[in-house]
């Protein structure tokens, strides 16, 4: 998002809000679903449910600071691990004398669950500052709303993914079977 006007929380929500609203449609060949194989065994679920429990897939957002710049969201349920993070991914510099000893690309990682971390993935992990949930359950008793979703942000967010959701009820969008406990 952009600096904000101020630090007040409806500033920085408002940003927040223009930076939903940049985001281009979603195309379906950057989108992969999966369902893990015995979610049809769960009695409530339908025979023919084609509901992902699994997605990965790339927004974009129309704006010159990121234009280009693919972010990369994914979920699952049944995984190896249960994790919510953020990664940054950072470019390969060309000629790069040394990427045949590379073992990944370089990241900055932020683990929002479940052990909070912050940390830069190089050629070693250093240790990170921890986040804790405490700041935002104090914000909420001052009043301070930065950090929780306003209305039109939650709307924001919904036409995002409104239309690949139709499409995946409309059948266009099938998901992929895996095992319970794969790793992606």
């Amino acid at each position: 998002m952009e600096k904000p006007v101020s630090l007040k929380p409806e500033h920085i929500r408002d940003e927040k809000v223009k930076v939903l609203q940049s985001v281009v449609p979603i195309k379906d060949e950057e989108v992969v679903l999966g369902q893990y194989e015995e979610y049809k065994d769960d009695p409530t679920v339908p025979d023919k449910s084609n509901t992902p429990t699994f997605a990965t897939m790339v927004l974009r957002i129309h704006h010159e600071r990121w234009e280009g710049v693919p972010f990369i969201m994914k979920a699952g349920k049944a995984l190896n691990s249960r994790k919510a993070e953020i990664r940054v991914q950072f470019k390969d510099v060309p000629g790069d004398i040394f990427k045949c000893q590379k073992q990944g690309r370089n990241e900055f990682v932020i683990r929002l669950q479940l052990s909070e971390a912050m940390y830069m993935k190089l050629t070693v992990k250093q240790p990170g500052l921890e986040m804790s949930t405490a700041q935002s359950e104090l914000d909420l008793i001052k009043g301070d709303q930065q950090h929780f979703v306003r209305r039109d942000e939650l709307k924001a967010a919904w036409e995002i993914f409104t239309p690949l959701l139709h499409r995946i009820d409309n059948g266009e969008i099938r998901s992929l079977g895996y095992k319970p406990g794969s790793s992606r």
